[in-house]
């Protein structure tokens, strides 16, 4: 794999956090692979690229949320007390064969919050399960998802896009009081992670894996592509009301 860029921690509202990250897959067309760690200045709900918007209104805790639709498939996901991350690689890296891309995504997460002391373990396909009676991601048992002591605490959604692949990600550090069924890392264990250094342990793990990752930063081109999206995309009715 290519030298993978390792953009800076940013809190910023839905519209910008999700067309960032579509700049992230547009930048990987190019060539350009890139991993970020990011939080949200607000409680917001963001929604699968499949989800339905009215889905949300079933739930007057969800319903009251600002809402934004992600690029990445999955369900529905609360973004207040956890970290978000994103990993955009470009076709053709060693990534892209053998084991997929979010499971040796989540091996890393693993291994580094075992390092922080927190154990955490992959759902195998057995254990799979559906929760039809709501909307949440963190309710959705699926292979490769990363449980706390039989929470889930890890979620991840991919897109792919002209041979390459965008995976978006929920880390749940707390329980939301908007999601009062969904315990976090916290609950479980009794550590008080920050989103810092979650992204420290993480990129540590990262580096002894593929050895291939350096600090980096928006390009002025990608700066002004993601204020362009949030713009007229990612804060338009059109787009998040689209299903």
């Amino acid at each position: 794999m290519e030298t993978v860029r390792l953009l800076p921690l940013e809190d910023a509202d839905g519209p910008y956090n999700m067309a960032a990250d579509e700049v992230m897959l547009q930048s990987a067309i190019a060539g350009q692979a890139s991993l970020r760690f990011y939080t949200w200045t607000q409680p917001t709900l963001s929604l699968g690229y499949f989800q339905p918007a009215a889905a949300r209104r079933t739930d007057p805790l969800l319903a009251s949320l600002p809402f934004v639709r992600r690029p990445t498939g999955g369900h529905d996901l609360v973004h207040q007390h956890e970290v978000t991350y994103a990993l955009a690689l470009p076709p053709g890296t060693p990534w892209h064969a053998g084991e997929s891309c979010l499971l040796r995504m989540h091996r890393i997460l693993a291994d580094a919050f075992r390092g922080l002391g927190v154990a955490l373990t992959l759902v195998e396909v057995e254990s799979a399960t559906r929760d039809l009676a709501t909307v949440l991601c963190f309710r959705q048992f699926t292979p490769g998802d990363l449980l706390c002591r039989g929470a889930k605490v890890v979620g991840s959604a991919q897109r792919k896009h002209r041979q390459c692949l965008l995976q978006h990600g929920g880390i749940l550090l707390a329980r939301s009081p908007h999601t009062p069924s969904l315990p976090g890392i916290r609950e479980q264990t009794g550590r008080e992670l920050l989103p810092m250094e979650v992204r420290e342990a993480v990129t540590s793990t990262f580096v002894q894996d593929t050895g291939r990752l350096v600090e980096g930063v928006w390009s002025t081109e990608e700066r002004d592509a993601i204020a362009l999206l949030a713009r007229q995309k990612y804060s338009t009715e059109e787009w998040n009301e689209k299903r």
